[in-house]
C-alpha cells in the first residue's frame, strides 16, 4: 500500500476489492498518520478512533459477505459544519462547544449508505465564514507542505 497521504479514493477501493488491504488497515494507518502530524497541522478538531475502527471492521465484514456499495470501507473526514449523529459539531466556533449532533445530515446519511467510514471532523473558519481557518475560534490549520503558512497560502 502506498503512503496513506498519497492514496486516492479510487485506489483505496481497488486495493480493498483485490484483497490487498482492508478498511481497518486503511483507518489504522490514517489514524497513525493523524496522531503523528496533526499536532503541527491542526487539521482535526475531533477524532473517535474506536468508532472509526468499528465502522471499518463492519465495512470489512460487509465486503466479505458480498456487499458492493460504492464507498464501502473508504475512510473520510468531514468538515465541522456537517452533523454526524452522536458527534460534536462546533462549526469552528467556541460558542457551540459541547453541542452534539442529534441526527445525520442528509449528505452524511447518503455517504453512510454508500459505505463510507467517518474518521474525524476537520477544522474550519467559524460558521464557514472564510476559507483559511484563520477565522476559526479553535485553531489555525497549517499547510502540510509549509508549516509557516495557513492551509490556503501558497496554493496556486
Amino acid at each position: 500500500m502506498s503512503e496513506i497521504q498519497d492514496l486516492t479514493l479510487t485506489r483505496a477501493l481497488e486495493l480493498m476489492a483485490k484483497g490487498e488491504c482492508t478498511s481497518e488497515m486503511l483507518v489504522s494507518e490514517l489514524l497513525r498518520n493523524i496522531r503523528e502530524h496533526d499536532a503541527q497541522l491542526g487539521a482535526y478538531v475531533h477524532l473517535d478512533e474506536a468508532d472509526a475502527l468499528e465502522q471499518a471492521r463492519l465495512a470489512d465484514a460487509a465486503r466479505r459477505a458480498g456487499a458492493r456499495r460504492p464507498l464501502l470501507g473508504v475512510p473520510l473526514a468531514v468538515k465541522d459544519v456537517i452533523n454526524i449523529a452522536g458527534q460534536p459539531c462546533g462549526c469552528g466556533s467556541s460558542i457551540l462547544h459541547g453541542y452534539i449532533a442529534p441526527y445525520d445530515a442528509t449528505a452524511i446519511a447518503r455517504l453512510r449508505a454508500a459505505g463510507a467510514v467517518f474518521v474525524g471532523r476537520t477544522n474550519m473558519d467559524e460558521f464557514a465564514m472564510g476559507a483559511t481557518t484563520e477565522n476559526s475560534s479553535i485553531k489555525v490549520t497549517r499547510n502540510p507542505w509549509d508549516l509557516r503558512r495557513s492551509d490556503h497560502q501558497g496554493c496556486a
